[in-house]
């Protein structure tokens, strides 16, 4: 016996990724994050490619895997993708300590971030 099944939160024709613990602060995440969204997935990942932001690699990554999320789990068509929404989150903050002058100490935060990517199947206009 196994508990029932949860029902989808999400509908028949979106897919979703959600990429924790990634070492930069939600600020610099959503400047990659608003690069992309409402943007064909095709589109996305190549404004991704060539983005000089560190942290755009593995926003590549989190768009890859809810493109592959959607064709193998959902069944939706790869070329009708479309990122409907890309939002951000915060995690935990590291707090570390940074020798400052006359003895003291200064605070140094080290914060992550959280990514959430959702792709939609829209239909080809004609």
């Amino acid at each position: 016996m196994s508990k029932p099944k949860r029902e989808r939160s999400l509908p028949d024709n979106e897919a979703k990724a959600v990429a924790r613990m990634l070492r930069v602060s939600p600020q610099k995440l959503n400047l990659v994050a608003q690069m992309i969204r409402g943007r064909k997935a095709s589109a996305a990942l190549a404004d991704l490619q060539f983005s000089r932001k560190r942290i755009a690699v593995d926003v590549k990554k989190c768009l890859e895997s809810a493109i592959a999320n959607a064709e193998n789990n959902h069944e939706l068509e790869v070329d009708d993708l479309v990122v409907s929404q890309a939002f951000v989150g915060k995690g935990i903050v590291m707090k570390r300590f940074s020798p400052r002058g006359r003895g003291r100490s200064g605070r140094v935060f080290k914060p992550f971030s959280q990514l959430t990517i959702i792709v939609r199947q829209v239909e080809a206009s004609a």
